[in-house]
Protein backbone atom coordinates (compact mmCIF):
# COMPACT_ATOMS: atom_id res chain seq x y z
CA UNK A 1 0.00 0.00 0.00
CA UNK A 2 1.29 3.73 -0.71
CA UNK A 3 -0.09 6.25 1.23
CA UNK A 4 -0.26 9.58 -0.29
CA UNK A 5 0.76 12.46 2.67
CA UNK A 6 -0.13 16.26 2.10
CA UNK A 7 -0.54 17.41 4.99
CA UNK A 8 -4.60 17.53 5.36
CA UNK A 9 -6.20 14.12 4.95
CA UNK A 10 -4.14 11.78 7.15
CA UNK A 11 -6.38 9.29 9.06
CA UNK A 12 -5.10 7.29 12.12
CA UNK A 13 -5.62 4.34 10.25
CA UNK A 14 -3.01 5.39 7.68
CA UNK A 15 -1.09 5.95 10.56
CA UNK A 16 -1.22 2.34 12.39
CA UNK A 17 -0.97 1.22 8.50
CA UNK A 18 2.03 2.95 7.99
CA UNK A 19 3.77 2.29 11.72
CA UNK A 20 2.79 -1.27 12.39
CA UNK A 21 2.26 -2.58 8.69
CA UNK A 22 5.20 -0.80 7.00
CA UNK A 23 2.80 0.89 4.19
CA UNK A 24 5.07 3.08 1.95
CA UNK A 25 4.17 6.96 1.87
CA UNK A 26 5.08 9.38 -1.02
CA UNK A 27 4.29 13.36 -0.94
CA UNK A 28 1.42 14.68 -2.98
CA UNK A 29 2.89 17.12 -5.54
CA UNK A 30 0.65 19.43 -4.77
CA UNK A 31 1.85 19.35 -1.27
CA UNK A 32 5.65 19.85 -2.78
CA UNK A 33 5.06 22.88 -4.51
CA UNK A 34 3.59 24.27 -0.86
CA UNK A 35 7.11 23.27 0.30
CA UNK A 36 9.08 24.55 -1.92
CA UNK A 37 7.03 28.27 -1.87
CA UNK A 38 7.56 28.40 2.05
CA UNK A 39 11.58 27.36 1.47
CA UNK A 40 11.92 30.55 -1.20
CA UNK A 41 10.67 32.57 1.42
CA UNK A 42 12.85 31.30 4.20
CA UNK A 43 15.86 31.71 1.86
CA UNK A 44 15.36 35.00 0.60
CA UNK A 45 15.21 36.15 4.39
CA UNK A 46 18.90 34.21 5.00
CA UNK A 47 20.26 36.79 2.48
CA UNK A 48 19.21 39.86 4.65
CA UNK A 49 20.24 41.37 7.68
CA UNK A 50 17.39 41.73 9.62
CA UNK A 51 16.60 39.18 12.78
CA UNK A 52 13.67 37.15 12.18
CA UNK A 53 13.36 34.19 14.69
CA UNK A 54 14.12 30.97 14.06
CA UNK A 55 16.04 31.72 10.92
CA UNK A 56 18.91 33.80 11.84
CA UNK A 57 18.74 34.00 15.55
CA UNK A 58 19.34 31.84 18.39
CA UNK A 59 16.93 29.46 20.17
CA UNK A 60 14.48 29.77 23.16
CA UNK A 61 16.41 32.22 25.46
CA UNK A 62 19.40 32.99 22.92
CA UNK A 63 16.12 34.24 20.39
CA UNK A 64 17.56 37.68 20.48
CA UNK A 65 21.04 36.76 18.99
CA UNK A 66 21.07 37.19 15.68
CA UNK A 67 23.37 34.76 13.42
CA UNK A 68 25.34 35.42 10.64
CA UNK A 69 24.72 34.23 7.37
CA UNK A 70 28.45 32.06 7.20
CA UNK A 71 27.27 30.27 10.65
CA UNK A 72 23.27 29.11 9.52
CA UNK A 73 24.25 25.89 8.45
CA UNK A 74 26.21 25.42 11.91
CA UNK A 75 23.54 26.60 13.42
CA UNK A 76 21.24 24.18 12.48
CA UNK A 77 23.24 21.16 13.08
CA UNK A 78 23.94 22.57 16.18
CA UNK A 79 20.64 22.74 17.52
CA UNK A 80 19.88 19.16 16.05
CA UNK A 81 23.11 17.61 18.02
CA UNK A 82 22.40 19.85 21.24
CA UNK A 83 19.06 18.44 22.08
CA UNK A 84 19.75 15.10 21.22
CA UNK A 85 20.24 14.31 25.09
CA UNK A 86 17.13 11.60 25.75
CA UNK A 87 17.31 9.14 28.37
CA UNK A 88 15.63 5.73 28.89
CA UNK A 89 14.68 2.62 26.56
CA UNK A 90 14.21 3.42 23.28
CA UNK A 91 10.69 3.97 21.91
CA UNK A 92 9.52 1.08 20.12
CA UNK A 93 9.62 1.05 16.26
CA UNK A 94 6.14 1.52 15.30
CA UNK A 95 5.81 4.46 17.46
CA UNK A 96 9.28 5.85 16.16
CA UNK A 97 7.72 4.93 12.35
CA UNK A 98 4.61 6.92 13.11
CA UNK A 99 6.59 9.74 14.52
CA UNK A 100 8.25 9.95 11.17
CA UNK A 101 5.32 10.05 9.27
CA UNK A 102 3.05 12.89 11.19
CA UNK A 103 6.58 14.60 11.02
CA UNK A 104 6.76 14.09 7.33
CA UNK A 105 2.99 14.90 6.94
CA UNK A 106 3.27 18.64 8.68
CA UNK A 107 5.78 19.65 6.69
CA UNK A 108 4.39 19.08 3.91
CA UNK A 109 1.28 21.69 4.96
CA UNK A 110 4.16 24.55 3.21
CA UNK A 111 4.31 26.63 6.50
CA UNK A 112 7.63 25.37 7.85
CA UNK A 113 9.77 26.31 5.31
CA UNK A 114 12.27 23.31 5.08
CA UNK A 115 14.16 22.08 1.67
CA UNK A 116 12.36 19.45 -0.24
CA UNK A 117 14.97 17.48 -0.71
CA UNK A 118 15.03 17.02 3.50
CA UNK A 119 11.51 15.83 3.62
CA UNK A 120 12.50 13.66 0.76
CA UNK A 121 14.96 12.05 2.57
CA UNK A 122 12.89 11.15 5.71
CA UNK A 123 10.30 9.84 2.84
CA UNK A 124 13.51 6.98 1.91
CA UNK A 125 14.16 6.46 6.01
CA UNK A 126 10.33 5.43 6.22
CA UNK A 127 10.26 3.22 3.21
CA UNK A 128 13.64 1.48 4.18
CA UNK A 129 12.30 0.98 7.51
CA UNK A 130 15.49 2.83 8.48
CA UNK A 131 13.87 3.91 12.12
CA UNK A 132 16.30 6.50 14.40
CA UNK A 133 16.92 5.15 17.70
CA UNK A 134 15.11 7.33 20.01
CA UNK A 135 14.99 7.55 23.84
CA UNK A 136 11.68 7.54 25.09
CA UNK A 137 12.41 10.13 28.17
CA UNK A 138 13.63 14.08 28.24
CA UNK A 139 10.55 15.50 26.98
CA UNK A 140 8.73 18.62 28.58
CA UNK A 141 6.24 19.16 25.84
CA UNK A 142 7.10 22.71 25.92
CA UNK A 143 8.42 23.46 22.19
CA UNK A 144 6.65 20.41 21.60
CA UNK A 145 9.00 16.78 21.58
CA UNK A 146 12.18 18.53 20.89
CA UNK A 147 14.35 15.95 22.57
CA UNK A 148 12.74 12.90 20.71
CA UNK A 149 12.24 14.46 17.36
CA UNK A 150 16.59 15.61 17.84
CA UNK A 151 16.61 11.55 18.37
CA UNK A 152 14.54 11.24 15.09
CA UNK A 153 16.49 13.80 13.33
CA UNK A 154 20.03 12.69 13.50
CA UNK A 155 20.15 9.97 10.82
CA UNK A 156 19.48 12.62 8.70
CA UNK A 157 22.89 14.57 9.50
CA UNK A 158 24.68 11.42 9.23
CA UNK A 159 24.23 10.90 12.66
CA UNK A 160 22.52 8.63 15.61
CA UNK A 161 21.97 5.02 15.16
CA UNK A 162 18.53 3.38 13.90
CA UNK A 163 16.88 -0.12 14.02
CA UNK A 164 17.44 -1.36 10.45
CA UNK A 165 17.31 -5.11 9.93
CA UNK A 166 16.43 -6.28 13.09
CA UNK A 167 20.09 -5.02 13.90
CA UNK A 168 21.01 -1.84 15.86
CA UNK A 169 23.47 0.40 13.69
CA UNK A 170 24.93 3.60 13.18
CA UNK A 171 23.24 5.62 10.77
CA UNK A 172 25.99 5.58 8.32
CA UNK A 173 26.37 1.71 7.81
CA UNK A 174 22.10 1.75 7.59
CA UNK A 175 22.37 4.78 4.81
CA UNK A 176 25.73 3.07 2.89
CA UNK A 177 23.36 -0.71 2.93
CA UNK A 178 20.92 1.40 1.40
CA UNK A 179 22.32 3.81 -0.90
CA UNK A 180 21.28 7.15 1.34
CA UNK A 181 23.36 10.22 1.89
CA UNK A 182 23.21 12.18 4.55
CA UNK A 183 21.82 15.93 4.23
CA UNK A 184 23.25 19.54 5.22
CA UNK A 185 20.78 21.37 6.94
CA UNK A 186 20.11 25.10 5.60
CA UNK A 187 18.40 27.58 7.25
CA UNK A 188 15.05 27.04 9.73
CA UNK A 189 15.44 23.26 8.81
CA UNK A 190 16.78 22.04 12.23
CA UNK A 191 14.09 24.20 14.06
CA UNK A 192 11.23 22.89 11.12
CA UNK A 193 12.23 19.29 12.13
CA UNK A 194 12.18 19.15 15.96
CA UNK A 195 9.74 21.87 16.89
CA UNK A 196 6.22 19.94 17.46
CA UNK A 197 4.12 17.35 18.91
CA UNK A 198 4.99 14.51 16.57
CA UNK A 199 6.10 12.30 19.68
CA UNK A 200 3.31 12.68 21.72
CA UNK A 201 0.84 12.35 19.09
CA UNK A 202 2.54 9.36 17.47
CA UNK A 203 1.78 7.48 20.78
CA UNK A 204 -1.66 8.41 21.42
CA UNK A 205 -2.45 7.79 17.61
CA UNK A 206 -1.69 4.10 18.04
CA UNK A 207 -3.21 3.73 21.40
CA UNK A 208 -6.28 5.49 20.12
CA UNK A 209 -6.39 2.82 17.35
CA UNK A 210 -5.36 0.11 20.65
CA UNK A 211 -8.17 1.44 22.77
CA UNK A 212 -11.23 1.10 20.34
CA UNK A 213 -10.60 -2.57 19.55
CA UNK A 214 -9.87 -2.62 23.61
CA UNK A 215 -13.38 -1.24 24.54
CA UNK A 216 -15.24 -3.54 22.30
CA UNK A 217 -13.76 -6.54 23.51
CA UNK A 218 -14.14 -5.71 26.63
CA UNK A 219 -17.69 -5.58 26.08
CA UNK A 220 -17.43 -8.95 24.96
CA UNK A 221 -15.32 -10.17 28.03
CA UNK A 222 -18.50 -8.43 30.23
CA UNK A 223 -21.15 -10.66 28.78
CA UNK A 224 -19.20 -13.93 28.71
CA UNK A 225 -18.38 -13.03 32.84
CA UNK A 226 -22.19 -12.35 32.99
CA UNK A 227 -22.89 -15.98 31.85
CA UNK A 228 -20.16 -17.01 33.82
CA UNK A 229 -22.22 -16.18 37.20
CA UNK A 230 -25.69 -16.10 35.76
CA UNK A 231 -26.04 -12.63 35.38
CA UNK A 232 -29.38 -10.65 34.75
CA UNK A 233 -29.97 -9.28 31.21
CA UNK A 234 -32.87 -7.10 31.91
CA UNK A 235 -30.31 -4.47 32.89
CA UNK A 236 -29.29 -3.60 29.45
CA UNK A 237 -32.58 -2.94 28.46
CA UNK A 238 -32.80 -0.26 25.46
CA UNK A 239 -35.30 2.03 27.27
CA UNK A 240 -33.41 2.07 30.27
CA UNK A 241 -30.20 3.51 28.71
CA UNK A 242 -31.95 5.73 26.15
CA UNK A 243 -33.52 7.37 28.83
CA UNK A 244 -29.79 8.16 30.25
CA UNK A 245 -29.09 9.82 26.86
CA UNK A 246 -25.55 9.34 26.79
CA UNK A 247 -24.84 7.69 23.42
CA UNK A 248 -21.34 5.30 24.63
CA UNK A 249 -23.49 4.43 27.27
CA UNK A 250 -26.70 3.30 24.56
CA UNK A 251 -23.77 1.68 22.32
CA UNK A 252 -22.53 -0.03 25.11
CA UNK A 253 -25.89 -1.77 26.33
CA UNK A 254 -26.79 -2.17 22.52
CA UNK A 255 -23.68 -4.45 22.37
CA UNK A 256 -24.33 -6.54 25.61
CA UNK A 257 -27.85 -7.01 24.32
CA UNK A 258 -26.85 -8.22 20.84
CA UNK A 259 -23.51 -10.30 22.86
CA UNK A 260 -26.52 -12.23 25.35
CA UNK A 261 -29.26 -12.43 22.56
CA UNK A 262 -29.30 -16.19 22.93
CA UNK A 263 -27.95 -17.48 26.06
CA UNK A 264 -29.26 -19.85 28.11
CA UNK A 265 -26.69 -19.07 31.30
CA UNK A 266 -28.28 -15.52 32.34
CA UNK A 267 -31.02 -15.21 35.22
CA UNK A 268 -34.46 -13.28 35.17
CA UNK A 269 -34.56 -15.15 39.22
CA UNK A 270 -32.56 -12.33 41.23
CA UNK A 271 -33.82 -8.89 41.25
CA UNK A 272 -30.37 -7.08 40.91
CA UNK A 273 -26.55 -7.74 40.53
CA UNK A 274 -23.32 -5.66 41.85
CA UNK A 275 -22.68 -2.72 39.73
CA UNK A 276 -20.09 -4.19 37.95
CA UNK A 277 -22.52 -6.46 35.77
CA UNK A 278 -25.41 -4.37 36.09
CA UNK A 279 -23.52 -1.01 35.06
CA UNK A 280 -20.93 -2.25 32.51
CA UNK A 281 -23.06 0.10 30.28
CA UNK A 282 -22.72 3.41 32.20
CA UNK A 283 -18.44 2.61 33.03
CA UNK A 284 -17.69 1.28 29.52
CA UNK A 285 -19.93 3.87 27.77
CA UNK A 286 -18.21 6.92 29.81
CA UNK A 287 -15.04 5.61 29.26
CA UNK A 288 -15.69 4.85 25.29
CA UNK A 289 -17.37 8.59 25.15
CA UNK A 290 -14.08 9.76 26.14
CA UNK A 291 -12.04 7.80 23.49
CA UNK A 292 -14.28 9.72 21.04
CA UNK A 293 -13.23 12.79 22.30
CA UNK A 294 -9.47 11.86 22.12
CA UNK A 295 -9.33 10.22 19.06
CA UNK A 296 -11.24 13.49 17.51
CA UNK A 297 -7.92 15.53 19.21
CA UNK A 298 -5.73 13.35 17.78
CA UNK A 299 -7.20 12.72 14.61
CA UNK A 300 -7.04 17.21 14.22
CA UNK A 301 -3.54 17.18 15.18
CA UNK A 302 -2.40 14.47 13.11
CA UNK A 303 -2.88 16.74 10.13
CA UNK A 304 -1.63 19.91 12.39
CA UNK A 305 1.46 22.23 11.65
CA UNK A 306 3.54 22.58 15.09
CA UNK A 307 6.41 24.13 14.63
CA UNK A 308 7.80 27.61 14.82
CA UNK A 309 7.58 30.51 13.42
CA UNK A 310 5.50 29.46 10.64
CA UNK A 311 5.74 31.06 6.69
CA UNK A 312 2.91 32.10 4.88
CA UNK A 313 4.21 32.22 0.99
CA UNK A 314 1.25 34.48 -0.16
CA UNK A 315 2.35 37.13 1.86
CA UNK A 316 6.10 36.53 2.67
CA UNK A 317 5.22 36.89 6.32
CA UNK A 318 7.30 34.67 9.39
CA UNK A 319 5.14 34.62 12.51
CA UNK A 320 6.28 33.25 15.65
CA UNK A 321 3.77 31.92 17.71
CA UNK A 322 3.09 28.82 20.14
CA UNK A 323 1.40 26.03 17.91
CA UNK A 324 4.57 23.55 19.42
CA UNK A 325 2.93 23.42 22.96
CA UNK A 326 1.60 20.13 23.61
CA UNK A 327 -1.41 21.03 25.81
CA UNK A 328 -3.86 19.57 23.74
CA UNK A 329 -2.30 15.96 23.10
CA UNK A 330 -1.25 16.26 27.22
CA UNK A 331 -4.84 16.13 27.55
CA UNK A 332 -5.63 13.63 25.09
CA UNK A 333 -3.16 10.95 26.41
CA UNK A 334 -4.60 11.62 30.11
CA UNK A 335 -8.01 11.65 29.30
CA UNK A 336 -7.10 8.20 27.46
CA UNK A 337 -5.43 6.81 30.37
CA UNK A 338 -7.99 7.52 32.65
CA UNK A 339 -10.73 6.35 30.35
CA UNK A 340 -8.68 2.84 29.81
CA UNK A 341 -7.96 2.44 33.58
CA UNK A 342 -11.40 2.09 34.41
CA UNK A 343 -12.17 -0.70 31.71
CA UNK A 344 -9.16 -2.40 33.97
CA UNK A 345 -10.95 -1.21 37.16
CA UNK A 346 -14.30 -2.74 36.32
CA UNK A 347 -12.89 -5.75 34.85
CA UNK A 348 -10.90 -6.68 38.12
CA UNK A 349 -13.73 -6.55 39.74
CA UNK A 350 -15.59 -8.61 37.69
CA UNK A 351 -12.53 -11.32 38.00
CA UNK A 352 -13.23 -11.17 41.72
CA UNK A 353 -16.82 -12.07 41.43
CA UNK A 354 -16.02 -15.36 39.61
CA UNK A 355 -13.44 -16.78 41.77
CA UNK A 356 -14.87 -15.66 45.15
CA UNK A 357 -17.81 -18.19 46.61
CA UNK A 358 -19.34 -15.63 48.47
CA UNK A 359 -20.16 -13.48 45.25
CA UNK A 360 -20.55 -16.13 42.28
CA UNK A 361 -23.60 -17.83 42.47
CA UNK A 362 -22.80 -20.88 43.21
CA UNK A 363 -19.39 -21.53 41.23
CA UNK A 364 -16.67 -23.52 43.37
CA UNK A 365 -14.23 -21.26 45.32
CA UNK A 366 -11.56 -19.83 43.65
CA UNK A 367 -13.03 -21.65 40.18
CA UNK A 368 -11.04 -25.24 41.14
CA UNK A 369 -12.86 -28.59 41.85
CA UNK A 370 -10.31 -29.87 44.76
CA UNK A 371 -9.53 -26.86 46.93
CA UNK A 372 -6.92 -26.06 49.74
CA UNK A 373 -5.37 -28.99 47.72
CA UNK A 374 -5.19 -26.67 44.48
CA UNK A 375 -5.07 -22.85 44.88
CA UNK A 376 -6.91 -22.51 41.02
CA UNK A 377 -7.35 -19.11 39.91
CA UNK A 378 -6.59 -17.11 43.56
CA UNK A 379 -3.77 -15.77 42.03
CA UNK A 380 -4.35 -14.54 38.58
CA UNK A 381 -6.95 -12.08 40.68
CA UNK A 382 -3.69 -10.81 42.53
CA UNK A 383 -1.75 -10.33 39.37
CA UNK A 384 -5.03 -8.27 38.04
CA UNK A 385 -5.33 -6.20 41.24
CA UNK A 386 -1.78 -5.06 41.12
CA UNK A 387 -1.84 -3.81 37.62
CA UNK A 388 -5.02 -2.20 38.41
CA UNK A 389 -3.60 -0.41 41.58
CA UNK A 390 -0.62 0.46 39.01
CA UNK A 391 -2.70 1.91 36.83
CA UNK A 392 -5.20 4.29 39.34
CA UNK A 393 -1.27 5.83 40.43
CA UNK A 394 -0.45 6.02 36.45
CA UNK A 395 -3.97 7.76 35.95
CA UNK A 396 -2.90 10.95 38.01
CA UNK A 397 -2.74 13.86 35.13
CA UNK A 398 0.61 14.47 34.06
CA UNK A 399 -0.81 17.55 32.09
CA UNK A 400 -1.78 19.75 35.48
CA UNK A 401 2.22 19.85 36.24
CA UNK A 402 4.49 22.32 34.69
CA UNK A 403 8.05 22.95 35.36
CA UNK A 404 10.11 26.11 33.70
CA UNK A 405 12.95 25.49 30.96
CA UNK A 406 15.17 27.94 28.88
CA UNK A 407 15.57 30.35 31.55
CA UNK A 408 12.31 31.18 32.12
CA UNK A 409 11.74 31.57 28.59
CA UNK A 410 9.27 28.75 28.21
CA UNK A 411 7.39 28.58 31.64
CA UNK A 412 4.37 26.77 31.08
CA UNK A 413 4.91 23.38 29.59
CA UNK A 414 2.25 20.48 29.03
CA UNK A 415 4.16 17.22 30.25
CA UNK A 416 2.53 15.62 27.25
CA UNK A 417 4.79 13.12 26.38
CA UNK A 418 5.01 11.88 30.52
CA UNK A 419 1.16 11.78 29.78
CA UNK A 420 1.93 9.51 26.56
CA UNK A 421 4.29 7.42 28.43
CA UNK A 422 1.67 6.97 31.30
CA UNK A 423 -1.20 6.11 29.09
CA UNK A 424 0.59 3.63 27.11
CA UNK A 425 1.80 1.65 30.82
CA UNK A 426 -2.00 1.64 31.96
CA UNK A 427 -3.34 0.74 27.98
CA UNK A 428 -0.70 -2.09 28.10
CA UNK A 429 -1.31 -3.37 31.96
CA UNK A 430 -5.50 -3.02 31.09
CA UNK A 431 -4.81 -5.78 28.01
CA UNK A 432 -3.68 -7.61 30.59
CA UNK A 433 -6.20 -7.74 32.89
CA UNK A 434 -8.58 -8.30 30.20
CA UNK A 435 -6.92 -10.83 29.36
CA UNK A 436 -7.29 -12.43 32.81
CA UNK A 437 -10.88 -11.72 32.79
CA UNK A 438 -10.78 -13.92 29.45
CA UNK A 439 -9.02 -16.88 30.88
CA UNK A 440 -10.93 -16.73 34.51
CA UNK A 441 -14.37 -16.26 32.43
CA UNK A 442 -13.50 -19.45 30.20
CA UNK A 443 -12.76 -21.28 33.28
CA UNK A 444 -16.02 -20.81 34.53
CA UNK A 445 -18.14 -21.09 31.71
CA UNK A 446 -16.98 -24.56 31.70
CA UNK A 447 -17.81 -25.26 35.16
CA UNK A 448 -21.50 -23.33 34.75
CA UNK A 449 -22.08 -24.99 31.37
CA UNK A 450 -20.26 -24.06 28.21
CA UNK A 451 -22.67 -25.42 26.09
CA UNK A 452 -25.33 -22.96 27.50
CA UNK A 453 -23.32 -19.91 26.41
CA UNK A 454 -24.66 -17.63 23.94
CA UNK A 455 -23.47 -18.07 20.36
CA UNK A 456 -20.88 -15.04 21.06
CA UNK A 457 -19.46 -16.38 24.11
CA UNK A 458 -19.10 -20.02 22.84
CA UNK A 459 -17.27 -18.40 19.68
CA UNK A 460 -14.80 -16.72 22.52
CA UNK A 461 -14.65 -20.07 24.59
CA UNK A 462 -13.65 -22.02 21.44
CA UNK A 463 -11.08 -19.79 20.64
CA UNK A 464 -9.50 -19.73 24.10
CA UNK A 465 -9.82 -24.13 24.29
CA UNK A 466 -7.53 -24.04 20.91
CA UNK A 467 -4.93 -23.01 23.22
CA UNK A 468 -5.90 -22.81 26.94
CA UNK A 469 -6.81 -25.88 28.67
CA UNK A 470 -9.21 -26.04 31.31
CA UNK A 471 -7.34 -25.82 34.87
CA UNK A 472 -7.96 -29.33 36.74
CA UNK A 473 -5.07 -28.73 39.20
CA UNK A 474 -2.70 -26.64 39.80
CA UNK A 475 -0.42 -25.56 36.87
CA UNK A 476 2.39 -23.06 36.30
CA UNK A 477 -0.39 -20.60 34.93
CA UNK A 478 1.59 -17.51 33.13
CA UNK A 479 2.48 -18.74 29.69
CA UNK A 480 -1.33 -19.57 29.38
CA UNK A 481 -2.05 -15.98 30.57
CA UNK A 482 0.21 -15.04 28.20
CA UNK A 483 -1.54 -16.78 25.45
CA UNK A 484 -4.66 -15.14 26.25
CA UNK A 485 -3.08 -11.40 26.10
CA UNK A 486 -1.96 -12.60 22.56
CA UNK A 487 -5.94 -13.15 22.12
CA UNK A 488 -6.43 -10.01 23.53
CA UNK A 489 -3.48 -7.99 22.26
CA UNK A 490 -4.33 -8.63 18.07
CA UNK A 491 -7.95 -8.47 18.08
CA UNK A 492 -8.56 -12.21 17.65
CA UNK A 493 -11.28 -12.54 20.36
CA UNK A 494 -13.00 -9.31 18.94
CA UNK A 495 -12.74 -11.07 15.66
CA UNK A 496 -13.96 -13.85 16.80
CA UNK A 497 -17.09 -12.41 18.41
CA UNK A 498 -18.12 -10.51 15.48
CA UNK A 499 -17.37 -13.45 13.12
CA UNK A 500 -20.20 -15.35 15.13
CA UNK A 501 -22.57 -12.25 15.86
CA UNK A 502 -21.51 -9.28 13.39
CA UNK A 503 -19.99 -5.88 14.08
CA UNK A 504 -20.01 -4.45 17.75
CA UNK A 505 -20.44 -0.92 18.03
Amino acid sequence: MMISLNGKTLDIKDVVRIARNKAKVDICKKAMQQVKLARKVVDEIAKKDEAVYGINTGFGKFADVSIGENDLKTLQKNLIISHACGVGEPMPKDVVRAMLALRINALCVGHSGIESTTIELMVEMLNNDIVPVVPSKGSLGASGDLVPLAHMSLPLIGLGEVFFKNKRISSEVAFQKTGLKPIELSAKEGLALINGTQAMCSIATLLVHDSKMLIKTADALSALTNEALTGIAIAYDERLHIARNQIGQIETAANLRKLLFDSNLTSKDRVQDAYTLRCVPQIHGASRDTLKFVEQTVANEINAVTDNPLIFPKTGEVISGGNFHGQYMAFANDFLGIAMSEIANVSERRIERMVNPQLSNGLPAFLVKVGGLNSGFMIPQYTAASLVSENKVLSHPASVDSITSSANQEDHVSMGMTAALKARTIVENTMTVLAIELFTACQAAELRGADKLSKSGKAIFDLVRKGVPFIESDDVLAPLIDKCLGLVRYGEVLKAVEKAIGKLK
